[in-house]
């Protein structure tokens, strides 16, 4: 591994030769490796080069970190990691328009050509044609990134760069909510994990009036009570059922499936009343063992497939919502690591000491 200098110097000997400070998928095993030498990229004609500010660590990474099978049959190895980031334009290609040097912006990590019919019918989230950003091309874990012009978001100067940095996650977080209406329904968010933890502070500010949920984890569970949580149980111990169906019109109006457990899913669907709707943004890591008939045909319930942000819905709802003071993330986001100590990061964030962990860049 290449010996770590300071932020300063890093940050000088970039500027003058061209090449900056990475993280990058280094072969196929465990962990990623710090680089100093890696060329600044360059910008296509509708292309914009933002230097970046400060990073977001999300499971995806987790994934990429570990090497797990998903991982070894995705992630290409020299790849520069990480999608969630917040920075400053440093350059812009020659077509581009919208744009210029000295903007603080955030961008959607899913890109599209836009002319799949996904695409030209509102619905660019789920274009055939996807590509992702430290996944499918070098990501943000780096000094520079380079986006289409067409996904860059323009941050507005009232939000803070550690919220700014994280609108990935969160706009998964609105998707799932907004996509359900939950405003004046009784609301079950089974997992609360980062994303589910945000689903509690977006659907409070969104207006639900009761909300449950559901984990394993006790300080997680804890926490969802802060964030406005009516109740949060084991799901170890599926009493609760009972407890919740007692306490609204035959199950809950709307389940938000954050955690992708097949036990979960179960539970949150048996806790859903009939003609309910579920939006599953959770990812199971294997096929289901699931009653469709008791679920979901008898029921008559709703259920929608959540899949990224909606382009561009979910970055102005998301931005409403920053900008009217009604989410609490602060208690979500627990740590902030220079880019240096990526490895001391991402094992705060694995072993679940931090929820959701930063890195620090540029600034």
């Amino acid at each position: 591994m290449t010996t770590m200098p300071s932020p300063e110097t890093a940050s000088a000997s970039a500027a003058t030769s061209g090449t900056m400070r990475s993280l990058i998928k280094h072969h196929a095993g465990s962990g990623l490796q710090y680089r100093d030498d890696r060329p600044i990229p360059q910008t296509g004609a509708r292309e914009v080069r933002i230097k970046v500010s400060k990073v977001g660590i999300c499971g995806t990474d987790r994934h990429i970190w570990e090497w797990d099978e998903w991982a070894s049959n995705r992630i290409p190895v020299g790849i520069i990691t990480g999608h969630e980031f917040v920075g400053i334009i440093d350059e812009v290609g020659s077509a581009v328009t919208k744009y210029q040097p000295g903007q603080r912006v955030s961008a959607e990590g899913h890109m599209t050509a836009g002319v799949d019919y996904n695409s030209r019918t509102g619905n660019a989230h789920i274009a055939s044609d996807t590509t992702i950003f430290g996944i499918d091309r070098d990501g943000c874990f780096a000094d520079y990134i380079v986006v289409p012009e067409d996904n860059v978001w323009p941050v507005h100067a009232d939000i803070p760069d550690k919220y700014a940095a994280i609108l990935d996650p969160l706009g998964n977080a609105v998707h799932t909510v907004m996509s359900a209406g939950v405003s004046t329904k009784t609301v079950l968010i089974s997992g609360v994990g980062i994303i589910g933890l945000m689903a509690v502070t977006v659907a409070k500010a969104a207006g639900a009036s009761r909300i449950y949920c559901t984990d394993i984890n006790p300080p997680r569970l804890a926490l969802a009570k802060k964030l406005g949580a009516t109740e949060a149980f084991d799901a170890r111990d599926s009493d609760w059922i009972k407890k919740v169906r007692s306490e609204t019109y035959e199950g809950v109006d709307v389940l938000l499936e954050m955690s992708g457990a097949p036990a979960a899913m179960d539970q949150g669907f048996r806790a859903l009343r009939n003609g309910g709707t579920a939006a599953l943004l959770g990812l199971p890591a294997r096929t289901v063992d699931f009653d469709f008939n008791a679920h979901i045909i008898f029921k008559g319930c709703t259920v929608l497939g959540i899949n990224g942000r909606r382009m561009w819905d979910t970055w102005y709802q998301m931005e409403k919502l920053l900008l009217s003071g009604n989410l609490e993330l602060d208690d979500i986001v627990t740590h902030e690591f220079p880019i240096e100590e990526f490895e001391k990061a991402f094992e705060t964030m694995i072993s679940g000491e931090g929820i959701k962990v930063l890195m620090n860049v540029n600034g």
